[in-house]
C-alpha cells in the first residue's frame, strides 16, 4: 500500500527550503561530505619516498659522481633511485585511485522537497533543513528528524554493528530528537543507514562533519597511526651501515693519501669504497618488496593502502574481528522452523521442493506477510527459502493481489497483509514478535508458555525468531486494526545471519599460526556466542559492554588477554579493548566494516576494512582493505606477510654478505699496493647484478614450509639478529678469501694485471651467484633450493652469463672494464671458487639454521 491520504497531504503541503535558501546554507555550512584525508598527489608521494634516508643517500651519491665528472656511474646510481621512486609512485597512486572508486556509500542520491517540488539531487548537496523523502532501498543522505512516516524500518548496522533493522517513529516534538543509533521507535534517522521497509519524510538536522558518521570521522584525525616497525628497524640498520661506511672510506682516503701522496686518487678511491660498502640496495629492497607484495596480495582481492603494513600483518598476535559483515555475511537466512505442537525442522536439512507438508503453510504465509519485492533482509530470507523449499503447488500463486497492509505499531510488534485471490477468497497473513502473534491469535496461558520456551531455545542458538499466523476473512469491509481478524497460530521461524563459509578454516589456520582470534561485536551475547561457536572460537566466557563499563583500564587488561568474545560493545569500548591489547604487548590486527569500527581500525597496528559493504570512514582509517569482504583472505594476507618478512631477511642477509667481498677487494689494493680491481664501472656492473637479485629473485621466493605453523615473531624481534649478521659476514668473508686467493695467486704467477683483474672479477661474480643460492632458504639444502622453481632467478643467471661474455669477448666492453683475455682453464678456476664456496657453506648451514631459528 502507498502512503495514507494524510501522509500524502503532509508531503504536498510541505514546500521545504527554497533553492536560494539551500544555496546560501550550502555556502555557509559546506557540502554534505565526510571528512577525508587529503588525496596524495604523485609529487607528495615522491617527497615522502625521498625522505627515506638511504634513498636520499643513493641520490646524493649519484650527484657527487656527477660533480666529479663520472657521468656513467652517476647516471646509473640516479637511475636506481628513479626506479625505486617510480615503482613506489605507481603503486601508491594506483591504491589512491582504487580507494576513490570505493567511495560510494556516503554520498548517495537524495529525493528532497524544494520550492514545493520533489527533486533528485546529489547527496553532497543536501543541507540542514531540507525535507528528504525516504522509501524502501534508499540510502539516507544525512542525519534527519522523522516528521512523518509509515512502517519505517532502517538498517543501521554500519553505525551499530546490529544486523537487525530498527523501527522508526515520527517525532511528536522536536525535543524527542535526543537519541542515539540503535534501538526501536527512535525519531532520528542517520546518514549512511539503509531504509529496508516503509516510507518516511524527514527534516535534515545535521550534514557532513556534524552527522554521526562525521563525528566519528573527525575523531580519527586526532589519532596518528604508528610507523611500521620494519621501517624503524631498517632506518636503524641504514644509520649503522652509513656510519660504518663513512668511517672506512675516511680511513682509506687518509691512508692512501698519506702513503702515496695522490690525494685526488685517494678521494676517488674513498668514494668508490664508500659506495661499495653503502648498501644502497636496502631502500630498493624495502620499496620493491612492499610494492610487489601489495601487487601479489591484490590478486587475492586485498588492497593495501600502505604496503609496509603487509609485513606487520605477518607478525600479528591477535586478530580482532567484528561479527556482522565480517564473520557473517550480513544476510539473513531461514535456519529453523517450529510448530506449536513441537515439530521442528532445520532449514539445512530441507531438500529443494520437499519440505514436510506440515510446514508448507507456515512457509507460505511468511511470504504473504512480507513485501512482494522485499528490501528487509528478513523478508528476503523468507522469499528465498520459500522458492527453495516449497513444492510448486504450495507457493503463493501469481493471481493473488494485496488489498491492504497493517504496519508495525509500538504497542503491537506485528504486521499483517491482506490478499485477495482470483476466486474472491480473502487470505490474511501476519508475522512479528512471537508474543505479539500469540496475542493476535488469543492463545491461552499454556500455549504462550510453550511458545516462550521454544523461543528461548532458538535464541540460545543465536536466532532471530518471528511468529507466523493466518486468518480467512469474509466480507468486503476490512477491520480497522489487525486485532479484528480471527488469527490461527502457525509456527515460529528462526533466522540467522549465516557464517561465511571460509571462516572456520581461516580461524583454524590462524590458531595454527599462533594468532588469537577475538570477536568484538555490538550484537547480543547469546547471538555472539552462537556465531563464535560456529566459527571455532572459545565462547564459554563472553564479556558484555556493561561489564566493561564497570572495569577500569587495570581490570580490562586481563580480560583483554583471556576473553575471546566481547558482546554489546560500543565504539568507545571497542577502542579501549584494542588499546588494552596493545598495552599487553600484542600486535593487534582489527577487521571491520562499519563507521563504529573506524577508531579501533586506526588505533590497531593493522586495520583491515571491508571494501564491499564497508564505509568510507572505515576504509580511510584502515591500512588494508578486503575488496571481496572475505574473512579467509586475511589468512592469505598473513601468510604473505610472513613470506615477505622471511624473504626480506634473506635478501638483506645476501646484501650484507655480498658487500663484504666487494668492500674488501676495493680496500685491499689501496692498503697493500696491489693493482686496483674496481673502478666505478665495475661497481656499477655488480650493482646491475645485485639489485635485481635482491629485488626480484628473493622477492619471488616461495614461502618456507613452516610459514603458517610457527608462532608470530616477538614484538621486539629485530629485522636482523646478531646471529644473522654474523652468518652474513661469515659468508661474505669466505667469498672474500676465495676471490683474494685467486687474484693474488694469479699475480704471483706472472699473470698481467688486466687478466688478473678479469679473473678476480669473474670469480667474484660466480661467488655472488653462490651467495644467492646459499640464501634462498635458511633451512633447506641447496639441492632442494635449486629444484624449487624461480623464474626470476633463471632470467638473472642467464643475463649474468650474457653480460660476462660481452665484457670478455666484445673489445669495447673489455677496454672499458680493462679486462685481459681469459682461457678455459681460467674460467674453470672462477667456477671452482663458486663451487668451493657452496660446499663450505652447505657443510655449515645445518648449524647456522639452528642458531637462526632460535
Amino acid at each position: 500500500m502507498g502512503a495514507s491520504t494524510e501522509n500524502v497531504s503532509a508531503v504536498r503541503s510541505s514546500a521545504g527550503l527554497t533553492s536560494a535558501a539551500a544555496a546560501a546554507r550550502l555556502r555557509a555550512e559546506g557540502y554534505n561530505e565526510l571528512p577525508r584525508s587529503e588525496r596524495r598527489t604523485w609529487l607528495r608521494i615522491v617527497v615522502e619516498v625521498l625522505r627515506e634516508p638511504m634513498l636520499a643517500l643513493l641520490v646524493c651519491g649519484g650527484l657527487i659522481y656527477l660533480l666529479l665528472g663520472d657521468l656513467g656511474e652517476a647516471l646509473l646510481l640516479l637511475a636506481f633511485g628513479a626506479m625505486s621512486i617510480v615503482i613506489t609512485v605507481v603503486q601508491e597512486a594506483r591504491t589512491e585511485r582504487v580507494l576513490e572508486a570505493l567511495r560510494d556509500l556516503t554520498s548517495p542520491r537524495a529525493l528532497v522537497i524544494r520550492d514545493g517540488e520533489r527533486r533528485r539531487i546529489a547527496g553532497r548537496d543536501v543541507v540542514r533543513g531540507d525535507l528528504v523523502v525516504l522509501g524502501e532501498g534508499d540510502r539516507i543522505p544525512a542525519d534527519a528528524m522523522l516528521i512523518d512516516g509509515r512502517d519505517l524500518a532502517v538498517d543501521e548496522s554500519l553505525l551499530t554493528g546490529e544486523s537487525v533493522p530498527v523501527r522508526k517513529q515520527a517525532a511528536e516534538k522536536p525535543t524527542l530528537a535526543n537519541s542515539r543509533p540503535g534501538g526501536d521507535d527512535q525519531p532520528v534517522v542517520y546518514s549512511g543507514s539503509l531504509v529496508v521497509r516503509g516510507w518516511g519524510l524527514a527534516s535534515v538536522t545535521a550534514t557532513g562533519l556534524r552527522s554521526e558518521i562525521g563525528k566519528i570521522g573527525q575523531s580519527l584525525n586526532a589519532m596518528q597511526p604508528e610507523p611500521p616497525r620494519l621501517q624503524q628497524q631498517t632506518a636503524r640498520l641504514v644509520r649503522f651501515c652509513g656510519i660504518g661506511g663513512a668511517a672506512v672510506s675516511l680511513a682509506a682516503v687518509l691512508l692512501y693519501g698519506s702513503l702515496r701522496g695522490d690525494w685526488l686518487q685517494a678521494l676517488l678511491g674513498g668514494i668508490a669504497i664508500g659506495m661499495s660498502m653503502l648498501p644502497e640496495e636496502f631502500p630498493v629492497i624495502l620499496t620493491v618488496f612492499m610494492a610487489m607484495g601489495a601487487w601479489r596480495i591484490s590478486k587475492a582481492r586485498v588492497l593495501t593502502r600502505r604496503a609496509a603494513t603487509i609485513e606487520t600483518l605477518g607478525s600479528a598476535t591477535v586478530l580482532c574481528t567484528d561479527k556482522t559483515g565480517t564473520l557473517t555475511q550480513n544476510r539473513m537466512s531461514v535456519a529453523e522452523l517450529r510448530l506449536l505442537g513441537g515439530a521442528c525442522i532445520q532449514a539445512t536439512l530441507v531438500k529443494p521442493g520437499h519440505i514436510g507438508p506440515e510446514f508448507v503453510e507456515v512457509v507460505r504465509c511468511s511470504v504473504l506477510a512480507s513485501a512482494p519485492e522485499p528490501f528487509d533482509p528478513m523478508e528476503q530470507a523468507f522469499h528465498a527459502f520459500a522458492r527453495d523449499a516449497l513444492p510448486e503447488a504450495g507457493r503463493p500463486a501469481g493471481d493473488w493481489k494485496m488489498m491492504h497492509s497493517y504496519g508495525l505499531r509500538p504497542d503491537l510488534l506485528a504486521m499483517t497483509q491482506v490478499w485477495r485471490g482470483a476466486d474472491a477468497e480473502t487470505l490474511v497473513a501476519a508475522k512479528g514478535a512471537p508474543e505479539a502473534i500469540a496475542r493476535l491469535c488469543k492463545l491461552g496461558t499454556s500455549d504462550r508458555a510453550s511458545i516462550k520456551q521454544a523461543v528461548d531455545l532458538m535464541a540460545q542458538n543465536g536466532l532471530r525468531v518471528l511468529g507466523i499466523a493466518t486468518a480467512v476473512h469474509e466480507g468486503a469491509t476490512l477491520p480497522c486494526s489487525q486485532e479484528g481478524f480471527d488469527f490461527r497460530f502457525l509456527g515460529l521461524i528462526g533466522l540467522a545471519d549465516p557464517l561465511r563459509p571460509s571462516v572456520p578454516d581461516a580461524v583454524r589456520e590462524c590458531r595454527a599460526a599462533g594468532i588469537r582470534i577475538v570477536m568484538i561485536t555490538g550484537d547480543y551475547p547469546a547471538t555472539a556466542a552462537a556465531i563464535a561457536g560456529q566459527a571455532g572460537l572459545d565462547a564459554c566466557n563472553v564479556v558484555s559492554g556493561e561489564q566493561i563499563t564497570a572495569m577500569d583500564d587495570l581490570a580490562l587488561a586481563p580480560a583483554a588477554r583471556r576473553v575471546d568474545v566481547f558482546a554489546r560493545i560500543t565504539p568507545d569500548q571497542k577502542l579501549r579493548i584494542v588499546q588494552a591489547m596493545k598495552a599487553n604487548g600484542e600486535i593487534v590486527a582489527m577487521t571491520g566494516d562499519g563507521v563504529n569500527d573506524a577508531p579501533s581500525l586506526k588505533a590497531a597496528h593493522i586495520g583491515i576494512a571491508m571494501g564491499g559493504r564497508g564505509t568510507d570512514v572505515a576504509r580511510e582509517a584502515s591500512s588494508i582493505v578486503l575488496l571481496d569482504d572475505d574473512f579467509g583472505s586475511i589468512v592469505s594476507a598473513i601468510r604473505l606477510g610472513r613470506r615477505i618478512y622471511d624473504n626480506l631477511r634473506k635478501a638483506m642477509a645476501f646484501v650484507f654478505a655480498v658487500h663484504v667481498p666487494i668492500a674488501g677487494l676495493a680496500l685491499l689494493p689501496l692498503v697493500f699496493g696491489l693493482p686496483l680491481i674496481f673502478s666505478p664501472v665495475h661497481i656499477a656492473f655488480l650493482e646491475l647484478i645485485i639489485d635485481p637479485v635482491c629485488s626480484l629473485v628473493f622477492e619471488a621466493e616461495r614461502e618456507e614450509r613452516d610459514v603458517m605453523s610457527r608462532p608470530p615473531r616477538r614484538t621486539d624481534s629485530p629485522l636482523f639478529t646478531w646471529a644473522l649478521i654474523c652468518w652474513s659476514v661469515f659468508q661474505g668473508g669466505l667469498a672474500l678469501v676465495l676471490v683474494t686467493l685467486v687474484f693474488v695467486l694469479a699475480l704471483n704467477n706472472g699473470m698481467p694485471p688486466d687478466e688478473a683483474r678479469a679473473l678476480g672479477f669473474f670469480s667474484l661474480v660466480v661467488c655472488i651467484v653462490g651467495l644467492v643460492l646459499a640464501n634462498r632458504s635458511f633451512s633447506s639444502s641447496y639441492a632442494s633450493a635449486l629444484l624449487r622453481p624461480n623464474q626470476a632467478l633463471g632470467c638473472i643467471l642467464l643475463a649474468v652469463i650474457v653480460l660476462l661474455a660481452t665484457t670478455l669477448l666484445w673489445p669495447p666492453a673489455s677496454s672499458l672494464f680493462r679486462f685481459g683475455p681469459l682461457h678455459l682453464n681460467d674460467l674453470a678456476v672462477t667456477v671452482g671458487s663458486g663451487v668451493a664456496l657452496l660446499i663450505l657453506l652447505e657443510s655449515l648451514k645445518p648449524i647456522w639454521a639452528v642458531i637462526l631459528r632460535s
